[in-house]
């Protein structure tokens, strides 16, 4: 899975994009984009970090996030089964579509609405989770107009909380968000081989120690531990096709066995052989 920040594809035509079940939990992925976020998990009971809101939610979740707010992937650190679908809307939905169309008035006031932030609750939540996890099934023309269907539905209902008290303002710059994108796509192409922290300062115009404090502030967690939690998402997905551990190990840009058992166990609470035989056991 690659790591970057969750824009639309630019040759998509469509408002929206559905991800179907993305599994993040081993990440902390703080992050933003200009796309407005309707999320729903289920089974699962974690953080829900949005702008400045961070609260608990217990069994399942559904929250619309405003474009550019930065929020943390609701599965951070979730170790039971769990499913998850996240619905992209481009902001031209609004721009274009609901502010333009009187019919569609009641649309427009939830996208602004969402500037705040939603959390739905009570039979609002049940219906539009149990809706939303039916999207992946539909055609494109049914996709569309069910995802139209569902958003009335929530205009329409009051069973929800604002997040914040008033409109959240993202406080990074489009430069910032560019340089965020840089860093990310280092990642995700050079795991494999060491990265030293004085090259990603350098493509960030930043000395070591300012972009260590830089990287901290922004995802709340160090480079190093970025880079580890990413490498053994990867080692997972090599493990689960069938690479044996030492291959993995390499493979995955780690450079002794000893440190990839280490930081696996830290990562996932289980070692990689634990890891790969209750797999084996659950898929046999």
């Amino acid at each position: 899975m690659k790591i970057q920040l969750e824009d639309i594809r630019s040759d998509s035509k469509s408002p929206f994009r559905l991800l179907h079940d993305p599994k993040l939990n081993h990440l902390f992925y703080w992050h933003f984009h200009p796309e407005f976020e309707l999320v729903y998990i289920e089974g699962a009971s974690a953080t829900r970090h949005v702008g400045d809101h961070i609260s608990q939610f217990t069994d399942n979740d559904l929250v619309l996030i405003g474009s550019n707010i930065p929020h943390l992937n609701f599965d951070h650190g979730v170790t039971t089964s769990y499913r998850k679908e996240v619905l992209h809307i481009k902001p031209s939905f609004k721009q274009s579509i609901t502010a333009q169309m009187p019919e569609l008035q009641s649309l427009d006031r939830l996208m602004e609405l969402s500037k705040y932030g939603l959390a739905f609750t009570g039979a609002t939540k049940a219906e539009a989770g149990k809706r939303m996890k039916r999207l992946h099934l539909l055609d494109s023309f049914e996709f569309f107009m069910e995802i139209l269907s569902i958003l009335r539905f929530l205009a329409g209902s009051k069973e929800f909380e604002l997040l914040h008290s008033k409109p959240f303002v993202n406080r990074y710059s489009h430069k910032e968000q560019a340089r965020i994108r840089e860093i990310y796509a280092l990642i995700d192409d050079r795991y494999q081989n060491k990265i030293p922290l004085e090259e990603v300062a350098s493509l960030c115009n930043l000395s070591k120690p300012a972009f260590c404090r830089y990287f901290k502030k922004t995802t709340g967690t160090t480079f190093t531990n970025f880079l580890n939690q990413y490498r053994i998402s990867q080692a997972k997905r090599l493990l689960l096709l069938g690479k044996n551990i030492s291959e993995t190990c390499y493979e995955c840009g780690f450079e002794s066995l000893s440190y990839f058992n280490r930081i696996f166990k830290k990562v996932t609470q289980e070692n990689p052989s634990e890891f790969k035989q209750r797999h084996i056991t659950r898929s046999s």
